[in-house]
């Protein structure tokens, strides 16, 4: 089910993702583009009623994989919509040539949606991620680089490895194993820098609860040691 997260800006859960034992939850936005279409960022498993809901917002016309982990449902929603084209982030080429993918991810925004979206590239050796920024809603877009993941969602050792890796807390945090793995300091630290310029309201992840208000100062203490 579709749920409005801001202007131009609707969300749907998924079904959980299980990676090495762990239950993740997952959540995919719907973005309207400035000229009307829409672009699906991290589609969730799709389910006929959730393809009739995007259906009547508009157009399908991009279909975003932010970063390689985030595949599992391109063959689904692009096969529901095939006139959209399909955007590849890094490495999911050579993960999924099953796929006949469109484009790939880089540091600039694509021409389709320049106007409504800005986007950062952050190098990671564990996958690299676009951070995506919506314009109309002011609303910072993560796939795995920021997560809020219910403490409850993992129990036993799991919770323990959860809690002291920074999946879960009060507050969205970026994961231990991806601050260790990013790709160069310095790099990092300007795709920060540059993520936390943006005039941010909300904060959206796929992995985790949404954050509707006051997302610059949620951001500024998720990366405080990052963008230095």
């Amino acid at each position: 089910m579709l749920t409005p997260f801001g202007p131009g800006l609707w969300i749907a859960d998924g079904p959980e993702a299980v990676v090495f034992g762990f239950a993740y939850p997952t959540r995919m936005a719907v973005i309207r583009l400035a000229g009307g279409g829409l672009l699906l960022w991290s589609p969730v498993a799709i389910s006929e009623a959730l393809r009739e809901e995007v259906a009547t917002l508009g157009p399908v016309q991009e279909i975003v994989a932010p970063c390689a982990s985030h595949h599992l449902a391109l063959a689904d929603w692009q096969a529901a919509f095939p006139q959209a084209r399909l955007h590849a982030a890094p490495g999911l080429r050579a993960k999924r040539p099953d796929l006949a993918f469109d484009a790939e991810l880089g540091e600039d925004p694509d021409p389709a949606w320049a106007e409504s979206l800005d986007q950062v590239m952050v190098g990671n050796r564990i996958a690299d991620e676009v951070v995506f920024f919506h314009r109309d809603s002011r609303t910072a877009i993560f796939a795995d680089l920021l997560q809020r993941i219910p403490p409850a969602t993992f129990s036993g050792w799991r919770a323990v490895v959860a809690r002291l890796d920074r999946m879960t807390g009060p507050e969205p945090q970026v994961p231990r194993k991806f601050r260790l793995a990013l790709a160069g300091r310095r790099d990092a630290a300007v795709a920060m820098a540059r993520i936390l310029d943006w005039p941010t309201e909300r904060v959206l992840m796929a992995h985790g609860a949404p954050v509707a208000a006051d997302g610059g100062a949620v951001l500024r203490r998720a990366f405080r040691r990052l963008a230095r």
